[in-house]
């Protein structure tokens, strides 16, 4: 079979489609052959990162430990492991797992879930880290009520698309901050306000709000706690090394002696999420916003796009297609 590898450090273009061997399902894996993936800021975000860094946390020190690449993925089933309970040949299943950039993967059956039939395989692709990532931050972390004010600070990409759409299935009144070109994404995935980021400073105003969930924004959480009620809490879910750091580090003593909270968010990977998005998909509560689709053998271009910071929403890779579609 095909699949993106990494080749060695440097940019993107070390991303290469490559021979390798098709695996094989253990007792609790399905085979999958995959009609689509999706690039999250997992992929992209550690061509950002400085060598040492990428070496520090695991990826190697001469060349990547973990060649592999994406973790969306929405396809068929071929096979099953001598485990699996919940599915059979021909299933359209969607889900994560590691190495989702190739032809076939063996995810765990307990990260997969059916595909809604009223959902394509690239749609379903483009939901699985990102929804995780949106759900686990206003449900769990953000605790989110009906009828709380709750603002997207970067709404335009991958997660913030998410965000806004549960946010409203939450029952919240959503304020969406994102760039110029990307208010009428905003507001059509149903953001009750619009703020032009190049145009107005949110922290800057009287507005306040319960629930902040910065997605890989520019403000600080420091400035971003001038918006917040007193007793509102603040969702990092993205951006900098320091901005990562700043919260967990800062954010907790601050938590732990204030009564506005300051907490972190990454995304767990479970059935019982993705069931919980699947039913949003179903009930057309959640539509994933596509900006660009690139095919398998031009991943690398895909994280460009990215890194170039023009994307809107999600970016996907297309396995079983030789043309892209914008």
């Amino acid at each position: 079979m095909k699949a993106i590898l990494q080749t060695g450090y440097g940019p993107p273009s070390v991303l290469q489609l490559q021979e390798c061997e098709k695996p094989s399902p253990k007792d609790n894996e399905v085979l999958v052959r995959v009609h689509a993936s999706s690039v999250n800021a997992l992929d992209w975000r550690l061509f950002t990162f400085p060598l040492w860094v990428r070496r520090l946390i695991g990826q190697g020190f001469r060349q990547p430990k973990h060649r592999s690449c994406g973790a969306d993925v929405a396809g068929t089933v071929e096979a099953v492991g001598a485990g699996v309970t919940q599915f059979r040949t021909g299933d359209a299943v969607f889900g994560t797992t590691r190495g989702a950039f190739a032809e076939y993967v063996c995810p765990r059956e307990d990260r997969l879930v059916q595909k809604p039939a009223s959902v394509s395989f690239e749609a379903a692709a483009a939901v699985p880290v990102a929804g995780l990532t949106a759900l686990q931050a206003l449900r769990d972390v953000g605790k989110v009520q009906p009828g709380q004010k709750v603002l997207i600070n970067g709404a335009g990409g991958g997660v913030g698309t998410f965000a806004v759409q549960i946010a409203k299935a939450l029952g919240a009144h959503v304020t969406a901050v994102c760039s110029t070109r990307n208010q009428e994404v905003a507001r059509s995935l149903g953001a009750d306000e619009v703020i032009d980021y190049t145009r107005e400073d949110f922290t800057a105003g009287d507005r306040r709000y319960d629930v902040i969930v910065n997605v890989n924004g520019y403000q600080s959480m420091l400035t971003c706690a001038r918006a917040l009620t007193p007793d509102g809490i603040y969702v990092w879910v993205g951006g900098s090394l320091a901005a990562m750091l700043q919260t967990w580090v800062s954010g907790s003593l601050l938590s732990r002696f204030g009564r506005r909270k300051f907490r972190g968010a990454m995304a767990n990977s479970n059935q019982k999420d993705l069931l919980a998005l699947k039913q949003l998909l179903e009930t057309g509560k959640v539509v994933p916003a596509i900006d660009r689709r690139y095919p398998l053998a031009r991943a690398a271009e895909a994280i460009d796009y990215l890194l170039a910071g023009h994307a809107s929403g999600k970016v996907v890779i297309t396995v079983d297609t030789e043309t892209t579609t914008h």
